[in-house]
């Protein structure tokens, strides 16, 4: 697949089956990356306040606005600061949708919640500080952080030494931009929350902003849809960075450059 420019105007042909009807249509998007520039620690990242703006002006026109993000639901709507729109939270894990207090987890993780926690409660802690490997409890979901470390390079080798032995503890390892996740296995996926968020909302426009590895699950599930005739229309949006894996702009219909390239399209769609 080769990716439209959102630069050469071909961004708004692919975008106006959203626009033609939008009760029909849905916007979802990443969260970090993708609406907030990437930050050295995952606690210092910020949603820009117009993005927050044009999510909720957006969400009062289209059938269907929401944010999928590998933090927790909870953390996520916190960052981005907006009610009355969906968040899919862990990588699809959790589910929190308008007007729910709390967030759904994941039914095939029935008695496996707790399968990373104590994996990563049998690490050496001084060692991983000492690496500057940060580890992050995301509840099901535990994750390493080397971004800023002193040699990321020697923190990443011990991360994919980890890795191994969490693949071998019956855990599913996920990599991400200077992360590790150590996940559960089966359930969950940016994949499975597109089309948990898509089921019951008779959406049959689409577009999905992401900017990484696990985003690529969400594009290829929105293909799927689409070639199986439940969507009339999908547009994958890579949002492009010196970090993101190459297979992004390959697997993108549209292609553009940053949170303020997304940022961009926003606004086209809110007017």
């Amino acid at each position: 697949m080769s990716a439209e420019s959102a630069e050469t105007g071909t961004g708004s042909a692919l975008l106006e089956p959203l626009r033609a009807d939008p009760v029909r249509a849905a916007i979802l998007t990443d969260v970090d990356g993708t609406l907030a520039p990437i930050a050295d620690r995952p606690e210092g990242a910020a949603v820009p306040a117009e993005a927050s703006a044009l999510l909720a002006r957006l969400s009062e026109r289209y059938g269907l606005v929401g944010c999928i993000s590998g933090r927790r639901a909870a953390e996520a709507k916190r960052l981005v600061g907006v009610d009355g729109i969906a968040y899919a939270g862990n990588h699809g894990l959790e589910l929190l949708l308008p007007g729910e207090e709390e967030p759904r987890l994941d039914p095939s993780l029935e008695g496996r919640e707790d399968g990373a926690a104590e994996f990563v409660s049998g690490l050496e802690r001084d060692e991983l500080d000492g690496l500057g490997l940060r580890l992050e409890d995301k509840g099901p979901i535990q994750a390493l952080h080397w971004r800023g470390a002193g040699d990321e390079r020697a923190a990443e080798a011990r991360a994919h030494e980890i890795a191994a032995a969490a693949g071998r503890g019956g855990l599913d390892p996920r990599w991400g931009r200077k992360v590790l996740e150590l996940r559960p296995v089966g359930g969950g996926g940016k994949d499975a929350a597109v089309a948990a968020l898509l089921a019951t909302d008779g959406v049959t426009a689409v577009a999905y902003a992401g900017d990484d590895r696990t985003d690529l699950d969400a594009f290829r599930r929105l293909r799927e849809l689409r070639e199986a005739g439940e969507l009339a229309a999908a547009v994958c949006v890579g949002v492009r960075s010196a970090e993101g894996p190459p297979e992004l702009a390959e697997e993108s219909d549209l292609i553009v450059d940053g949170p303020e390239g997304w940022l961009e399209i926003l606004r086209s769609l809110a007017e």
